[in-house]
């Protein structure tokens, strides 16, 4: 079994979602492993626009399985909202989550100066 990554060396927009979207096709496994949900990766299919902050891109191919590693900090509020988004287009997110994750709480982001 062979394993490909795609990790940015930088701390702002690289495009990674989008590169990975591009790639999805070829794989089976789809996984975010760490970082959190302060950036967001744009995505736009069929003219309308979706905004990931934890997801991996890959979610929109039914076909591959999609996770969220547990290296990745969710933020219960924006993980709930994108949930909700994906129910609206009839995206299929069950088997997204790794089953040990860090949560930050709103508690922690206030005092996080």
């Amino acid at each position: 079994m062979s394993v490909d990554l795609l990790l940015g060396l930088q701390w702002g927009d690289e495009g990674k979602g989008k590169i990975v979207d591009v790639l999805t096709s070829k794989y089976d496994i789809i996984a975010r492993f760490q970082g959190g949900p302060n950036a967001g990766h744009t995505l736009v299919f069929n003219g309308r626009k979706h905004v990931l902050h934890t997801i991996p891109s890959g979610i929109f191919h039914e076909d591959k399985i999609n996770l969220v590693g547990n290296g990745v900090v969710i933020d219960p509020v924006i993980f709930k909202k994108e949930l909700d988004k994906l129910k609206e287009v009839d995206v299929d997110y069950k088997n997204l989550i790794h089953d040990q994750y860090f949560f930050v709480y709103k508690s922690e982001i206030y005092f996080d100066f």
